[in-house]
């Protein structure tokens, strides 16, 4: 037989063997192909010698993406670009670099301590066209290990558990961090709708540029390296892998700015929370669980976003819904009328209180939960013990070790003449240090740092002026206050005196 016979012969074979196979495609039914499959994979199971794990991507109840499946994709990540013909290729951190995936039906092999182990990304369309809402869904993916059963053993104790692990390192060292707000509950279900959404997280704060004391600083990322590093020690005195923080202090003494230089220092992403779009406490608790580790949940101005610090009636009006129940059916419904026009927040302080510390809580690990507020006395002692807000950290007024932090920042300056006289004017005068900021920019490229340097001082005296007369104003004040209630209180002794004369009188004395 010749070459040329055998390759026909050959080529008339495969083209028999795929009509047999689309025949079988089109016109067997689903239910027996399927029985078909299953049997065919029990024979061949009896004649090989390897075992196969399968890594589903979407899992569950409500098929949300299952995590293993991502940690195996970026452990694949990492070896496939070396190891694999085909690659998918996206792009991370910014479009700076690009991240290489296996493509679909692609197989790469790994070694783990001698033993050779094969991974396959495989992806399986739907036999049946149909309408789908959720199309992602019915194209089942997933990746198929397959090893020596042998290896059975050390595979499942060992292998899996190293894969996980290594692979969600590299999914933290190539993800991009994301600033999240949370929807409305109206727009919470729906086609590839979710809870949060969000955008790339791009903010350039860091400790070294953040206007505050060193020994501060250093304070606050030695606490944040303590916690990040705590995962054992959070176990073994049995409390939820997160930490409080709340920042207190002036409009404009960098709050939101402290924020952001925790999420750049510890790589976190950040959870915006409104509170104020939240319904009640079960859309509070879901919230929560959407979250993810690693991660700054973020409650800005606390003391302004609901009326938390007292959730009952004051007792008069208590006393008129209890008095009038029944009896004022209009003004009862004009007032269930203007609360649903208001879209008044039932998010109640016990809510938030579970929220930071309850069981829930605990959900995902390593999260900080962070309170601002301008007006702390305003909070209810409840929600800001230690243990919900661990730690307190107070934004002052700037100091002479945060101007210097801004000097360099904004001027390049280390040390100057000036710096002398702006550091006395501190000392005496409270300026913010977003005020302090504001006179350092250069508001032209004429103007040097010495003239930066001479508008700061311009400003700090006309500060120092201005207290000057508040305090003159208020001392002055207080003194009309006294003198008015000094003659008060002598009216009041000559009335009393009046009167117990007439007394006198009236007894004949």
């Amino acid at each position: 037989m010749s070459m040329t016979e055998m390759w026909t012969q050959l080529g008339s074979a495969i083209a028999g063997l795929m009509f047999v196979w689309a025949m079988y495609e089109r016109y067997f039914p689903y239910q027996l192909q399927e029985y078909v499959e299953r049997y065919c994979q029990k024979l061949v199971a009896l004649v090989s010698p390897y075992f196969q794990i399968v890594f589903d991507e979407y899992t569950g109840e409500d098929l949300k993406r299952s995590e293993v499946y991502a940690a195996i994709q970026s452990y694949l990540s990492a070896n496939s670009s070396m190891r694999a013909k085909r690659l998918k290729a996206d792009v991370v951190k910014d479009s700076h670099s690009v991240l290489l995936t296996m493509d679909d039906h692609e197989e790469i092999t790994d070694d783990f301590n001698g033993i050779k182990v094969w991974w396959t990304s495989i992806k399986n369309k739907p036999n049946k066209q149909s309408f789908s809402f959720y199309p992602e869904l019915d194209e089942r993916r997933y990746f198929k290990l397959a090893v020596h059963r042998r290896y059975r053993e050390i595979i499942v104790k060992s292998y899996i558990d190293h894969v996980i692990k290594e692979g969600k390192a590299v999914a933290v060292k190539n993800r991009q961090r994301k600033l999240y707000t949370n929807n409305p509950s109206d727009n919470w279900y729906g086609w590839k709708a979710t809870k949060w959404s969000h955008v790339v997280f791009e903010h350039p704060a860091s400790f070294d540029t953040l206007a505050m004391a060193t020994k501060e600083k250093e304070e606050i990322m030695k606490d944040l390296v303590k916690f990040s590093k705590g995962k054992s020690y959070y176990a073994k005195i049995g409390k939820a892998w997160k930490r409080g923080y709340l920042l207190y202090g002036p409009p404009g003494t960098g709050k939101s700015t402290m924020i952001a230089a925790m999420a750049n220092f510890l790589n976190y992403d950040v959870y915006d929370l409104e509170l104020t779009t939240v319904k009640d406490n079960s859309e509070l608790r879901k919230l929560l669980i959407d979250t993810t580790s690693k991660s700054i949940i973020v409650i800005e101005d606390i003391d302004c976003s609901l009326d938390l610090t007292g959730q009952r009636k004051p007792k008069k009006e208590k006393e008129e819904d209890k008095d009038g129940e029944g009896k004022d059916p209009i003004s009862k419904k004009k007032k269930e009328e203007e609360a649903e026009n208001k879209k008044i927040s039932k998010v109640t302080l016990s809510g938030l209180l579970n929220f930071i510390d309850g069981i829930w809580s605990a959900c995902g690990g390593e999260k900080i939960i962070v309170f601002t507020t301008n007006y702390v006395e305003k909070l209810d002692p409840a929600l800001i013990r230690r243990g919900r807000m661990d730690k307190h950290i107070e934004m002052s007024y700037c100091c002479f070790e945060a101007f210097k932090v801004l000097a360099q920042n904004y001027l390049d300056v280390e040390s100057h003449e000036l710096f002398a006289k702006i550091q006395n004017l501190l000392e005496e005068t409270k300026m913010t240090p977003a005020d302090v900021a504001e006179n350092l920019m250069p508001k032209s490229e004429d103007e040097d740092e010495e003239s930066c340097l001479k508008k700061l001082i311009a400003a700090l005296e006309e500060a120092k002026e201005e207290e000057a007369r508040k305090k003159s104003e208020e001392e002055a004040k207080l003194k009309a206050e006294q003198e008015k209630e000094k003659e008060k209180e002598k009216a009041t002794e000559e009335e009393e005196k009046e009167k117990g004369n007439g007394k006198l009188k009236e007894n004949g004395f």
